[in-house]
C-alpha cells in the first residue's frame, strides 16, 4: 500500500491534511485536558510534543474534554499538518508517515513528561477520512465509573481509579432511578452550564452493574456531555442507591432544572472516557455539520 499520497485535505480548502490521533492517559497528574496557563494539562503536553516534531505550534481538537483527575482509554483528537510536514515525518527506513509519527510522538512525549513517562500514550495515528472532525463528527461518548461500596471491597491497588464509598448501594435502585433520565433531555440540573451553550443532550445509557469482584461499574453514554455532567449524574444517583431518596427524585430534579445544595459531583478519579464512536466515513461531514448546527 502506498502511504505517501495523502487521502484528503482538511476541511475548508486550507491545503492541510487532517490527522486522527487515538490516545489514552492517566488523568491523575494533570489539571484536566484543556490548556491552562501555568498548569500541566494533557492537551498541553501533547501539543508540546507535537511542536518538537514539526517545529511549530500545533493545536489539537479533542473529542471530549475531561476534568482534572479524569482518565481516558479511548480519547480521540485531530490536528492539521501541511503535506510537506506529514511526508517529512517519514525518515530513514520507515516510509509510512503514520508509523513514523507514532514512533516519534512517543519519544517526544517521554521527553516532555519526564518522570511521568507513560501517563499519556498514543496508540494510533492515521490520515483522517474526508470530513472527519474529532469533536463534531462523534456519534457518542461512553464513560465508566467504578464504585467500591464498603470497606470489604476497598483494594489499595485500585484506589486511584475507584471510588471508596462507605455506605452499601442497591444496584436495582440505582438502575431504577437512572433509567428515568434516558433520552433527549435538558440536563441543566446535572451540569455546569457554559455561557451560550446548550444543556440539551441525548442520554443513551445510564446503568449500574456489580461485577464478579463486587465492585459496581456505572456506564454513562450520550451524544455529548455538558461540563461536569457525568460526575453530577453519578453523584446524584448515589443518594438513590443509599436509599436516602426515592428513585423518582432524579427525574424530579431533571424537570426542576436547577442546581442547589444537593447538586453533588462524584469524585473525578474513578471516571474514565472509554470510547468515542463515529459514523461510517461517508457520513462524517454530514454528522459534523448537524452537530455544529445543534451546538450553535
Amino acid at each position: 500500500m502506498n502511504h505517501q499520497k495523502p487521502a484528503a485535505p482538511a476541511p475548508g480548502g486550507s491545503g492541510f491534511l487532517r490527522i486522527r490521533v487515538d490516545l489514552s492517559y492517566d488523568g491523575g497528574p494533570f489539571s484536566g485536558w484543556a490548556v491552562q496557563p501555568g498548569l500541566r494539562t494533557v492537551q498541553g503536553v501533547l501539543e508540546e510534543a507535537l511542536e518538537l516534531l514539526v517545529r511549530r505550534p500545533v493545536r489539537v481538537t479533542v473529542a471530549g474534554r475531561t476534568d482534572a483527575g479524569v482518565h481516558a482509554r479511548g480519547q480521540v483528537v485531530h490536528l492539521d499538518l501541511a503535506e510537506a510536514e506529514w511526508l517529512g515525518l517519514a525518515r530513514g527506513h520507515e516510509p509510512d508517515p503514520a508509523v513514523a509519527m507514532l514512533r516519534r510522538i512517543r519519544g517526544a512525549l517521554n521527553r516532555v513528561l519526564g518522570n511521568l513517562h507513560g501517563a499519556v500514550e498514543v496508540h494510533r495515528i492515521a490520515l483522517a477520512p474526508e470530513g472527519f472532525d474529532a469533536r463534531f463528527s462523534a456519534l457518542w461518548r461512553r464513560y465508566s465509573y467504578r464504585i467500591a461500596d464498603g470497606p470489604a471491597l476497598w483494594d489499595p491497588l485500585e484506589r486511584y481509579f475507584t471510588l471508596w464509598h462507605k455506605s452499601p448501594l442497591d444496584v436495582a435502585l440505582l438502575n431504577e432511578g437512572a433509567s428515568q433520565l434516558l433520552g433527549l433531555q435538558n440536563f441543566l440540573a446535572f451540569c455546569k452550564p457554559r455561557e451560550g451553550a446548550t444543556t440539551i443532550r441525548d442520554l443513551q445509557r445510564f446503568e449500574f452493574a456489580r461485577g464478579e469482584d463486587g465492585v459496581i461499574v456505572a456506564t454513562v453514554q450520550a451524544d455529548a456531555f455538558c461540563h461536569n455532567m457525568v460526575r453530577a449524574l453519578v453523584g446524584s444517583a448515589l443518594y438513590v442507591g443509599e436509599g436516602v431518596v426515592e428513585p423518582g427524585w432524579l427525574h424530579e430534579r431533571l424537570l426542576a432544572r436547577k442546581r442547589d445544595a444537593k447538586s453533588v459531583l462524584a469524585a473525578p478519579h474513578p471516571l474514565v472516557l472509554e470510547e468515542v464512536a463515529y459514523p461510517a466515513d461517508g457520513r462524517l461531514l454530514a454528522r459534523a455539520e448537524l452537530t455544529r448546527a445543534v451546538r450553535e
